[in-house]
């Protein structure tokens, strides 16, 4: 058990096992220049596998943390004292001479802001690989017309490939969470279609927060005209969980043109 305790309010749950460490750098294929970035180290237990095998930067907000990785790491890891959401990834890949790596056990409490940070610098990041919340893990995977659908699978079903990998128990860790969790794998889609980025986060925020209701519903409630949701056809008159990523993006570019030719 690690000599540094855990900070609740910093959603530090400790992994422990060393099986599911092992597991999860196994699972990267790691290459000795791969550039790697670990989201929150804490004590270090994954750290000292991926420092093995790779060029690796670890970014830690804990100053406690942070004190320990570079007493024991010493130039071997590159450990900066930041919170990631903070961090430039496009400055770091650009440090590192190409995209980067993110592999990271995160704080339950920001695993949605931590996917946006990836997906929102996707240019910069070749490959994601993260322990979450099961019930989040689902979320990513789910497919339309199910129950765990929502924004998040059709943000990252965009943007990325996800990949459940493998299961973790809630006793792996210290201390041990209320959850059980999993490690999801995300490759950045190079070939994710055309799309304007504000609009389409726009139709699908503003749909599904009207989730029960038809598409019609929810553009209306984010100010799309009416006039070109008449012009929309039969989609208009679907829910948004029957929807793929892929229809979304062609809806989007649907009121896209509509906006233009009216000139809005």
């Amino acid at each position: 058990m690690s000599t540094l305790s855990p900070k609740k309010h910093l959603g530090q749950n400790f992994l422990q096992d060393d099986n599911i460490i092992r597991k999860i750098v196994s699972s990267l294929d790691l290459r000795p220049d791969d550039a790697v970035v670990e989201i929150g180290p804490g004590p270090g237990a994954l750290t000292r596998i991926l420092a093995e095998a790779c060029r690796l930067t670890a970014i830690e907000v804990d100053h406690r943390a942070v004190e320990q990785l570079r007493e024991r790491f010493g130039e071997r890891v590159d450990v900066r004292e930041a919170d990631v959401l903070t961090v430039d990834a496009r400055a770091l890949a650009a440090e590192r001479g190409g995209p980067i790596r993110v592999v990271g056990n995160i704080p339950y409490y920001i695993t949605s802001e931590i996917l946006f940070w990836v997906l929102d610098q996707r240019d910069a990041v070749r490959d994601a690989t993260l322990m979450m919340q099961e019930e989040v893990a689902d979320r990513l995977v789910a497919v339309p017309r199910t129950k765990a659908y929502g924004i998040l699978s059709v943000f990252v079903q965009h943007y990325a490939v996800p990949r459940r990998l493998f299961g973790v128990s809630r006793n792996c860790f210290y201390p041990k969470p209320d959850v059980d969790s999993t490690v999801v794998r995300l490759d950045l889609r190079r070939d994710a279609p055309a799309v304007d980025d504000a609009l389409f986060r726009t139709v699908v925020r503003g749909t599904f927060v009207k989730r029960r209701k038809t598409i019609r519903n929810g553009l209306a409630y984010v100010g799309i005209a009416k006039d070109i949701i008449a012009e929309l056809g039969s989609v208009a008159d679907q829910r948004p969980e029957e929807l793929t990523p892929e229809e979304f993006v062609r809806l989007t570019g649907e009121i896209q043109k509509r906006k233009t030719t009216l000139g809005l």
